[in-house]
């Protein structure tokens, strides 16, 4: 078994980062130039932050932002030369970090 540092990222569909779609540029950054392990997407079907609004898919709102999660794992040392540069992407209260065990070398 060997150490992972799972790494879990929450934010909203048409969250943006220098005009382009986060979801997007993080993917492309942890794909592209750090090549992380393994990456998945998840799309909510309604959640809420810190401020309480509800975002929420249903009929009755006209725009929808609904939750997104992204989860990736590697190494500890390519999380910690990772995270530095998605903290300036995504605010650090958005980010949740966890070791774990796995079974690949």
């Amino acid at each position: 078994m060997k150490t992972i540092t799972m790494v879990r990222i929450y934010i909203r569909e048409g969250d943006k980062v220098e005009k382009q779609d986060l979801m997007r540029a993080l993917f492309k950054h942890l794909h592209d130039q750090h090549k992380v392990r393994g990456l998945t997407v998840f799309r909510g079907v309604a959640g809420f932050g810190s401020n309480g609004e509800v975002h929420a898919d249903d009929l009755l709102r006209l725009t929808v932002h609904l939750p997104l999660v992204l989860e990736f794992f590697d190494a500890p040392e390519v999380i910690e030369a990772v995270l530095p540069q998605v903290q300036l992407m995504v605010p650090a209260e958005h980010i949740v970090c966890w070791q774990a065990q796995c079974g690949f070398d």
